[in-house]
């Protein structure tokens, strides 16, 4: 089978990907401006940086970081076949970081997972913005992965605990049955635990969020747009127009009507 090559355009985090037939082609000694993440589907080789080498075999994955000097290059009695993929951008720089993998520990253990199929199914060339868009949202997926079963220290820290609890209220602080509990099912630990954990990340308990973002979004809607109270209640999670109004005066020393009318532009 010969050599795949896939190129993308600027603006992509994918940059490019390929798959390599089992020969005896080898890279370097160089430098990519690039990230490149292979993944070994059968074989055997090794990955130099520095004065460090590193065997790699069926499975594993290993990277090159942009500007770091290496050398790749088969076992003669039994060369690798892989598959590779190029990205750099801000999201890659934001995804990496996540992922147990650093330019002095490149190489990954094999892991339960397959990756092989993921690592075809970001191919999709071409200047189209789709194209692009859907090459990199495959790219995303096959991270998410990497990150699932290879977390670096930062993907657990404890103030992304707090951060989880906070994106999984904003984003669905509408619901009028969200409760604390939803919240604390969501980010999978133990209750008391997130509720300190919360406060000293945050400053504000978990239900007093809630209802600072609730009461937030009603300020948005009651300047910029023509629902009624009794819309807007149900719009930020409320049920009951009376007790909304009772929680909205509460927070801004103002019932909605009043809020409306001082903000409003003449």
């Amino acid at each position: 089978m010969d050599a795949m090559y896939y190129s993308f355009t600027e603006g992509s985090m994918s940059k490019g990907n390929g798959y390599k037939p089992a020969n005896l082609h080898k890279w370097g000694p160089g430098v990519r401006d690039v990230y490149a993440l292979h993944y070994i589907v059968s074989g055997k080789g090794f990955l130099k940086t520095g004065q460090t080498t590193f065997p790699v075999q069926t499975g594993e994955s290993f990277i090159i970081f942009p500007h770091m000097e290496v050398y790749y290059y088969p076992d003669p009695l039994d060369p690798w076949e892989y598959y590779w993929i190029e990205f750099s951008g801000p999201e890659a720089s934001r995804l990496l970081p996540m992922i147990s993998i650093t330019p002095d520990h490149p190489v990954l253990k094999a892991s339960p997972q397959d990756f092989q199929p993921m690592f075809q199914m970001v191919k999709t060339a071409g200047t189209a913005p789709f194209e692009r868009e859907r090459a990199d949202a495959g790219l995303q997926l096959l991270l998410s992965y990497y990150m699932e079963y290879y977390p670096s220290s930062r993907a657990v820290l404890k103030k992304d605990y707090a951060l989880s609890a906070r994106d999984y209220i904003e984003s669905n602080y509408w619901r009028s049955s969200l409760s604390v509990l939803d919240v604390v099912d969501f980010v999978k630990i133990e209750r008391s635990y997130l509720f300190r954990l919360f406060k000293q990340v945050n400053g504000i308990s978990i239900s007093g969020y809630l209802t600072a973002v609730r009461i937030q979004r009603a300020c948005e809607l009651l300047v910029h747009s023509e629902l009624s109270v009794k819309s807007l209640a149900y719009s930020v999670g409320y049920q009951d127009p009376l007790y909304f109004s009772k929680v909205f005066k509460k927070a801004t020393l103002h019932t909605p009507s009043e809020y409306r009318q001082a903000h409003r532009s003449p």
